[in-house]
């Protein structure tokens, strides 16, 4: 069997999906499900596309010890510096250099010929091989570049100091046949291919990321990068965990392997589904809520004689548990704190005692705390962000009856301390809540996108609410969860609003 390595690059292309809005606190929590879930590198970011990206980049790279951190930079000076003084404190350390090699990037994108960027490409490779060791450098639009180009651009690089060669379907266009033949092209015709790993990234545009990846896999890429839940631009990246679980349940057919921890997918998942506020669909394959469920009569009686005659894929391999009660009323707090740690959390003594405030005061509203209660309270305690909010809600009402529309009074306190109140009505209860929200602060907001979804089941089940929306242009995304789907609304609302706020401090500093 090969090992496959596998390259997550969720907190980089991921969060360039359109809504997604991580903090600094979000990024680095992610980062560690990903170190618990076995990635061999992660793309912490871009550092010279803002302060903030850096300012993550480099928390990140302080923090994580058993996967590569890697940064990525454009061919020039200041980007390969800026992706060198944000990871440089990395146990290990990887710059990714790329330039466009197609066409039409070359004559329309960089109004460069293929001579201009072949010498960029080289020069930058070997100014970022001065300053670390592990260098990957992409091609990017590889799979609309000219073959033989290709070839001499890669050989080129190597000689000064790649070690690694991604190879990407930018704009997800290509297809597998065609996919394939690059690689095996690069293996015959770049003499010096054999130092380094090949590097798949595949765009989901077409649906075919997930198998021109393993095309690429198949002849000769040892390198595979995509991201959990298959988020990022337009139509998303390769779903990293369907790579390594069809490697798993193949492997008759496929020789290949990966490092990935199996049973932290489900969990990656999650974390990952919940902090950006982009919902995995019930159909997903892998990690989807409808992936392990059986409707069908004959299906049903089929699962329960023998679970293979329809489950190709045990839930336990992901990690998908049962919702059973896993604490209650009376629990106490060694309870709880084995309780955190079995679910992969590390919370200081501090966050432990909020997180089991929260959960006492949950058992006194609700009869079974399942594991998803508890990750949903866990989540906002680690990435709680209360000590840099602009504005706190301290209380509100909705009044309306099957004959008026709702009225809504909002009271909410300043990052002054001082107390504002208002009122306003909309056709809807959130609609009131809202618009009074509007009226109350100075900020202009445009509501963009609107989630609400449970956790777990029954009628005292937690609600969860993503929002995405512009304040003063700025785009940002904010979630809450509370047993009252007014109050989850109304949280979530706050929350991106301060996300503004909270951007801004981090460029200052």
């Amino acid at each position: 069997m090969t090992t496959i390595k596998i390259f997550d690059t969720t907190l980089r292309d991921g969060e360039q999906s359109p809504g997604v809005n991580l903090n600094n606190l979000e990024k680095l929590e992610i980062a560690k499900q990903l170190e618990r879930l076995g990635v061999d590198v992660m793309e912490a970011g871009f550092p010279a596309s803002s302060q903030g990206d850096f300012d993550a980049v480099k928390k990140i790279a302080d923090t994580i010890s058993s996967s590569t951190v890697a940064a990525l930079a454009r061919a020039n000076k200041h980007d390969i510096d800026r992706a060198w003084d944000a990871i440089k404190g990395a146990e290990k350390p990887r710059i990714h250099v790329f330039i466009a090699t197609s066409p039409i990037h070359m004559q329309d994108k960089l109004k460069k010929t293929p001579e201009e960027v072949i010498d960029i490409a080289v020069n930058m490779v070997s100014y970022a091989k001065s300053k670390c060791d592990d260098i990957e450098f992409s091609a990017e639009d590889a799979s609309r570049s000219e073959l033989p180009f290709l070839a001499d651009i890669i050989e080129k690089v190597i000689t000064a100091g790649a070690t690694v060669i991604n190879l990407p379907d930018t704009v997800g266009y290509t297809t597998p046949k065609e996919y394939g033949a690059m690689f095996k092209y690069m293996k015959a015709h770049v003499k010096n291919i054999d130092q380094v790993d090949l590097s798949t990234h595949c765009h989901d545009d077409l649906g075919m990321a997930l198998i021109n990846s393993i095309a690429g896999v198949e002849n000769g890429a040892t390198q595979v990068e995509g991201t959990i839940n298959g988020i990022g631009e337009r139509a998303g990246n390769v779903a990293l965990e369907e790579m390594a679980v069809t490697f798993e349940i193949r492997k008759d057919f496929y020789p290949f392997e990966t490092n990935l921890i199996l049973n932290e997918i489900k969990r990656t998942s999650d974390i990952i589904s919940k902090l950006t506020g982009m919902v995995v669909p019930g159909n997903k394959s892998v990690v989807g809520r409808n992936a392990f469920a059986h409707e069908s009569g004959i299906h049903q009686d089929g699962v329960l004689k023998n679970a293979q005659t329809y489950e190709i894929i045990t839930p336990e391999l992901v990690g998908v548990t049962s919702n059973s009660l896993v604490l209650g009323k009376h629990s106490g707090r060694h309870a709880f704190k084995d309780k955190i740690k079995q679910l992969g959390f590390s919370l200081d003594d501090d966050k432990t005692a909020v997180a089991f405030d929260q959960f006492k005061q949950l058992t006194d509203r609700k009869k079974e705390v399942t594991d998803d209660d508890l990750f949903v309270i866990l989540m906002d305690v680690q990435t709680d962000i209360k000590a840099r909010l602009q504005y706190q809600l301290k209380n509100f009402k909705v009044e309306y009856n099957s004959s008026t529309s709702p009225t809504a009074t909002v009271s909410l306190i300043t990052p002054g301390l001082n107390t504002i109140e208002g009122q306003g009505t909309g056709n809807g209860s959130v609609e009131a809540l809202y618009n009074t929200i509007e009226e109350l602060i100075e900020e202009e907001i445009q509501l963009t996108d609107f989630t609400l979804s449970s956790v777990g089941k029954g009628k005292d089940a937690l609600a969860e609410v993503h929002v995405s929306m512009t304040v003063d242009s700025q785009p940002v995304s904010g979630r809450a969860t509370a047993q009252d789907v007014l109050e989850a609304s109304l949280n979530a609302f706050i929350n991106a609003i301060n996300r503004v706020f909270i951007i801004q401090v981090a460029e200052k500093e």
